[in-house]
């Protein structure tokens, strides 16, 4: 058998094993491993499985500023069976209200965007950082979903066979400093940023280059009741992003012009990068239901 095809039969057989998880259990308390679907939808008709996606690392490009994700980020909830002829899923929001949790990333040189060169010694990072990364002129970044839970696709195929979108995400981008206010956002329900993320390789315009993700590796838990996909790498660099809107208050007509020349908005497709390293669990919602 060629590595081509032993590649792809390993991702298929991935699939199948994920699919069929066992259906024996013993019920008991939301505890330990099952505790990651506490906030599962597991008795809404129509979902057949929970998820707990939890993003640790990686980084967003956007336009010309560069965010790395430092504090973890989690998509949770429940999602349906695969469509017959589409073979893609509908998610269902966490029964908490925080499909996706909201955990702010600190913007690299903050509201002036003054960033070290790089290489710089640890000393005029931690200066730099002091004076322009500070309560008054730092800047988070948080991800936040720009439409209903309903709006996320996910395709278990496409997320172990390494090919294809494995999971269409709908986000916009909150923008938070003491002066920018509170409705400064890149992206909103009207006009979101779209991520079509693949565990594959992307196919981006210029001058962005084709990246590659990765679908991870599969690890059983609770007697094989629970599987967890470790080190997922899903990726997408051919996205657009809208302009800024909403900063600065009654003064926005003033600086969403500043925000966007300085993050380079509006940004188009090619421009821009979401890379996001994930551990992801998966368990049949009649499993959890049990536990």
């Amino acid at each position: 058998m060629t590595q081509g095809r032993l590649s792809k039969f390993s991702a298929s057989l991935t699939a199948v094993l994920i699919a069929a998880l066992s259906v024996t259990a013993v019920a008991s308390a939301h505890t330990g491993e099952w505790a990651k679907f506490n906030y599962c939808p597991s008795t809404t008709a129509g979902v057949r499985k929970c998820l707990q996606a939890v993003t640790s690392g990686g980084e967003i490009v956007l336009g010309k500023k560069t965010v790395p994700i430092v504090h973890p980020v989690t998509l949770q909830g429940g999602f349906s069976a695969e469509n017959e002829e589409t073979g893609i899923s509908t998610m269902f929001a966490a029964t908490n209200g925080e499909t996706l949790t909201k955990a702010a990333q600190a913007v690299p040189g903050g509201l002036l965007g003054i960033v070290p060169p790089e290489g710089s010694p640890p000393l005029v990072k931690a200066l730099s950082a002091f004076f322009f990364e500070n309560g008054l002129t730092g800047v988070n970044a948080t991800l936040e979903l720009a439409k209903p839970a309903s709006e996320i696709q996910i395709s278990q195929i496409n997320l172990v066979s390494q090919e294809g979108v494995a999971m269409k995400l709908p986000v916009k981008v909150h923008l938070e400093n003491p002066f920018l206010g509170k409705s400064c956002y890149i992206g909103s329900s009207t006009s979101p940023i779209i991520w079509n993320l693949t565990t594959g390789t992307t196919s981006p315009p210029a001058p962005n280059k084709p990246l590659a993700g990765f679908g991870g590796l599969l690890e059983f838990k609770e007697e094989a009741q629970i599987a967890q996909i470790n080190g997922s790498k899903l990726v997408d660099n051919a996205w657009s992003a809208p302009s800024a809107n909403g900063c600065g208050g009654i003064l926005s007509f003033l600086v969403n012009p500043i925000i966007n020349s300085q993050i380079g908005l509006p940004a188009a497709a090619g421009t821009n990068t979401s890379i996001l390293n994930n551990t992801i669990t998966i368990a049949l919602a009649e499993q959890v239901n049990l536990h």
